[in-house]
């Protein structure tokens, strides 16, 4: 599953900034150079990202990172498995939340909130 989320995350950042260096995108991810490069050329590969050269002031040559439609296509389904496993997680702390709440109200109703 860490799989599906960094590549969420990274089809959302290229979806919304394409001409994003590796380094960027490292940044943005909190992960390594290596392992933005390894991401986005496993998104190559699985066609959902197609890489262009263009000319950058900055740089003499650099990529954009375009979503291709099956990685549009894609992009909606990994939306949609993140959303489930992030809506999992809410209801879990919530409960968590509602029990140390009922705690805290045993102990000492006057410090519950």
């Amino acid at each position: 599953m860490l799989g599906d989320e960094i590549h969420y995350k990274l089809m959302r950042l290229l979806e919304a900034n394409p001409e994003m260096s590796q380094r960027d995108v490292a940044r943005e991810l909190g992960v390594s150079l290596g392992k933005a490069n390894y991401c986005l050329r496993a998104l190559v590969q699985k066609g959902w990202v197609k890489m262009t050269n263009f000319t950058n002031n900055r740089n003499k040559a650099a990529y954009m990172y375009l979503l291709t439609p099956r990685g549009i296509e894609s992009k909606v389904k990994l939306t949609a498995r993140f959303l489930q496993t992030k809506k999992s997680e809410y209801e879990s702390l919530r409960l968590e939340i509602e029990q140390m709440h009922r705690e805290v109200q045993a102990r000492n109703p006057r410090q519950a909130r």
